[in-house]
């Protein structure tokens, strides 16, 4: 599990295919020997290999760890589901290692399990914030609702406004130096996670065939665009 408070944002120096999917390095820069962050006091030297870290919002499992750079295999179905597929050398991705029990949870509680990657479609800054607004396609498994939680690239983020099937988060400055969504464009899709609760209140909901438009026990959780 992971609180969406970014850690800091590694640099992508090599992709490589793999049989059944990808090998991602990441380099960490200054991070590496830098002061934990956010929950973490320990550096990130002190990585072990096999634990969690999420990367751009999506849980994986660190394989090889050295010279300040960290190694991640993804799986088709991973790539498939996410965006990582379409990180090119040179791109920065979010960090943030796994949260531990005791720990403040200073974001949400978020899972490292993305929804879906959705569009940008507008991006609006001044001096004291920038406003990302995001379209969530018809079919899509999430739901928001304003001043709720939403994980964007493993970014804790409040929603600040719903508009049919698109939502607006506003970004004060440190977020945009410390994570990678100052490099979004519009047209960029991102990772999305809906929040936990609402998720699991949402499938009982369906369960008991009190959620309109969904009487399915068996099916999915119900989607379409924010509620």
């Amino acid at each position: 599990m992971f609180t969406g408070i970014i850690e800091c944002a590694g640099r992508l120096v090599s992709l490589e295919d793999r049989p059944g999917g990808m090998r991602l390095r990441i380099d960490l820069g200054p991070a590496a020997s830098a002061p934990g962050a956010g929950n973490h006091s320990a550096p990130w030297d002190q990585l072990v290999i096999g634990e969690s870290v999420a990367v751009d919002g999506c849980c994986l499992t660190l394989v090889e760890f050295g010279a300040n750079q960290l190694s991640f295999d993804v799986i088709e179905e991973s790539l498939r589901c996410t965006n990582l597929g379409e990180r090119r050398v040179g791109d920065r991705l979010n960090l943030e290692r796994a949260m531990r029990l005791g720990d403040r949870l200073g974001g949400h509680i978020v899972s490292g399990h993305v929804d879906a990657t959705c569009p940008i479609v507008a991006i609006q800054s001044d001096e004291e914030e920038t406003r990302i607004t995001v379209e969530i396609p018809v079919g899509a498994p999430i739901r928001v609702i304003h001043k709720g939680s939403i994980a964007i690239d493993g970014v804790s983020l409040t929603v600040a406004a719903v508009d049919g099937p698109r939502f607006t988060v506003a970004l004060i400055p440190h977020t945009l130096v410390l994570t990678n969504l100052s490099d979004r464009n519009v047209g960029d899709g991102v990772n999305l996670e809906m929040d936990q609760i609402g998720r699991w209140v949402e499938s009982l909901l369906v369960e008991r065939g009190t959620m309109p438009g969904r009487t399915d026990p068996s099916s999915e959780p119900a989607s379409g665009g924010p509620a």
